[in-house]
């Protein structure tokens, strides 16, 4: 992290650990600043999923590249339940285990539940991880078993995590850890390429020397993982199991719905994240992380009594599967726990441990329409605010519309490349895209950020909810929504026209796509299945409806002009 970052905030000494006064996105600024001066890995502790999306999302824009994120997400499902997480989180989840040994710099973000949670032993992923490299010697039909005994399975067609499917000489498999499936080109018995590919189009986007893969469950589901679960599910329920249909599954070989939370009988013992985390790392709960601890554990004991007296599916105790929440806590404040909140400390310094940082709450300056002035609100802010502000629009294409808003009503911002490029930038006003909801209000230096949902009332939310939260008229849910002609707005490339369906054959796949034109004649091809990217114009009069240049590069360097004007 560059310097000028580093300016911004003055950090407390060592034994000042509660931080108070962190409003909206202030937090993230303050953990990756504590993060640079580490120089150790910073596991943060935040309430739930929704909060880790969050503090993600502005960790990465604080942070920019020069700051390592990982994440550590939990299954999503209730305890208990007798559905499993969807093999993207497993994938996600065995990435964040296998690299965290090796992890010595950064942030970690856990979720409360994730953070009690019992794990697999590290042992387990390094047994089970096979590296493999361009010019290796496969054997096509061991290397299938192998797969097989890792969890994979054999499919006609490749799609998910944890699949894979032969034709022939070429394997197509989609590997734990990897953020696109990868086709295995084998001739006599010799690695040729590892190629990645689109598991839509089924082409190739780029070429691999290497590759880890990693076992597609936290469990071994292979014939000695399977004697160990028989053999604990008997000794733990005082059963033989033959009257338990998951009992039957997993000895078939099968990973049930649910199969997750007997994890601990695939094992002799399990372990807990501090097992995969430095000695020397760092910990830090944001606000509300404690009471989610406590709040959780819970809601586990409420469902473990709920369900524990069904005897065709018997039920592992709570302390089984999680570490009570004042083991964990206990461990955390003898590492010298850091704990935020947003408000003001009363009895602030070194005798109280505590300190209050020079923010201020982020205002709401909703743009209204029906108005004279529709950004009167913000005019006024900029107006009266000594110091410099950067506006953030939550993706590329509401960037654009943003500022044909802004320069509507006189404002006229300087384009720049994220945070960084605010604060290399000696710019008044500045925007720039990220998806953030949450800005902060530094007093001194006097720093603004203020995001789209501040200007919407906030009715903007984070990318990853989008789909749920978007406004209902602009949301398209049917084909038929659509004529030709009509202005759309894709999230990522801004206003363009829709001009009805294209069918195309790639790979020998058929597809159909929906064709949107931009600045001159540029044509964006928009799968049928990636409807959900797009939304209506809802600004001024469709005529009047921008047409955008598809690139942001383009758009940034016509909007520098723009704004230099």
């Amino acid at each position: 992290m560059p310097d000028n970052t580093a300016s911004l905030l003055t950090l407390p000494a060592a034994d000042i650990r509660q931080w108070g006064r962190l409003y909206g996105s202030a937090p993230a600024l303050a953990i990756c600043e504590y993060s640079r001066q580490a120089k150790a890995l910073v596991t943060v502790v935040v309430p739930s999923m929704h909060d880790l999306v969050q503090l993600e999302a502005e960790l990465r824009f604080y942070g920019g590249d020069a700051l390592q994120v990982q994440t550590f997400i939990d299954w999503e499902t209730l305890p208990y339940d007798l559905i499993s997480p969807h093999q993207d989180i497993i994938s996600d989840r065995i990435r964040s285990l296998y690299r965290l040994p090796r992890t010595s710099e950064g942030v970690l973000l856990v979720s409360a539940a994730s953070f009690l949670q019992r794990l697999s032993p590290r042992s387990f992923l390094e047994q089970h991880a096979l590296m493999i490299k361009v010019g290796d010697n496969i054997d096509p039909e061991h290397f299938r078993e192998q797969l097989v005994d890792g969890g994979y399975r054999n499919v006609s067609q490749v799609d998910s995590h944890g699949e894979f499917a032969v034709r022939g000489s070429i394997i197509d498999l989609f590997p734990m850890a990897s953020d696109v499936p990868i086709r295995l080109d084998i001739f006599d018995d010799e690695l040729e390429s590892i190629r990645e590919f689109d598991p839509e189009t089924q082409l190739t986007t780029g070429n691999r020397d290497a590759i880890d893969l990693l076992p597609a469950h936290e469990f071994p589901l292979n014939s000695d993982g399977i004697k160990r679960f028989r053999s604990q599910f008997r000794t733990r329920f005082e059963s033989s199991g033959k009257d338990v249909p998951l009992y039957q599954s997993v000895s078939d070989g099968f990973a049930p719905g649910g199969i997750e939370y007997y994890t601990p009988l695939f094992f002799d013992a399990m372990a807990t994240l501090f097992d995969y985390l430095p000695d020397d790392g760092h910990f830090i709960a944001t606000e509300g992380a404690e009471t989610a601890l406590q709040s959780f554990w819970d809601n586990v004991e409420h469902r473990y009594e709920e369900r524990r007296h069904d005897i065709e599916r018997p039920i592992l105790p709570p302390d089984a599967l999680y570490s009570a929440p004042d083991e964990a806590i206990g461990i955390l404040e003898k590492r010298g726990l850091i704990r935020l909140q947003d408000f003001k400390f009363e009895n602030e310094g070194a005798a109280h441990g505590t300190v209050n940082f020079a923010f201020t709450a982020p205002g709401q300056y909703p743009v209204n329409a029906r108005t004279e002035k529709p950004m009167q609100l913000l005019q006024g802010f900029l107006d009266s605010f000594d110091g410099r502000t950067l506006l953030v629009a939550e993706s590329a294409g509401h960037r654009e519309m943003l500022l044909d808003q802004l320069h509507g009503n006189r404002i006229r911002p300087a384009m720049v490349d994220g945070w960084q490029g605010f604060l290399a930038s000696d710019s008044a006003v500045a925007l720039t895209s990220a998806p953030i909801d949450r800005g902060l209000h530094l007093q001194s230096p006097a720093l603004a950020v203020i995001c789209e949902g501040q200007l919407g009332g906030g009715r903007v939310r984070q990318r990853q909810r989008r789909r749920a939260t978007r406004d209902a008229d602009a949301i398209i849910a049917n084909l038929t929504d659509l004529k030709i002609g009509d202005p759309v707005v894709h999230i990522d490339h801004g206003v363009g026209r829709y001009q009805g369906l294209t069918t195309l054959d790639i790979g020998g796949i058929t597809t159909e796509f929906l064709t949107i034109t931009y600045h001159a004649d540029d044509k964006l091809y928009v799968p049928v299945s990636a409807l959900h990217l797009i939304s209506r114009y809802t600004g001024a009069g469709e005529d009047a409806a921008p047409l955008h240049r598809l690139g942001s590069e383009q758009w940034a360097k016509a909007r520098r002009k723009a704004a230099e004007k």
